[in-house]
């Protein structure tokens, strides 16, 4: 990945997430875990991370709804040429990840 790329994604990252910390509410924490721009830059999926996990399914809805805003909280702090259409979905592999840890704890 070029050092462009890199630091595209890294800034998507860290909006999204402030976008999010500000837009939700106190019932449970959305956290970015990974964001991929595609080398067009014409797309970008974020992964995001639930807690408490039984609010999963409705922190996810909540963030799709707020696509269209978050594309224009883009717009408004990134300084390229092409903002990314964005796509949000839950990190399976960090859910995936916290439960070896705990399964491992528990040995």
């Amino acid at each position: 990945m070029s050092e462009r790329m890199e630091k595209v994604n890294k800034l998507v990252k860290e909006l999204t997430a402030n976008f999010l910390n500000r837009e939700s509410t106190s019932a449970s924490l959305i956290s970015v875990t990974d964001v991929s721009v595609s080398p067009d830059m014409k797309k970008a999926k974020i992964l995001i991370s639930v807690l408490p996990s039984n609010q999963e399914k409705t922190a996810l809805l909540f963030a799709k709804r707020k696509l269209g805003e978050m594309r224009d909280y883009l717009k408004q702090n990134m300084e390229t040429k092409h903002i990314p259409f964005l796509e949000v979905d839950i990190d399976k592999g960090e859910k995936n990840r916290q439960k070896i840890d705990e399964l491992l704890r528990e040995k």
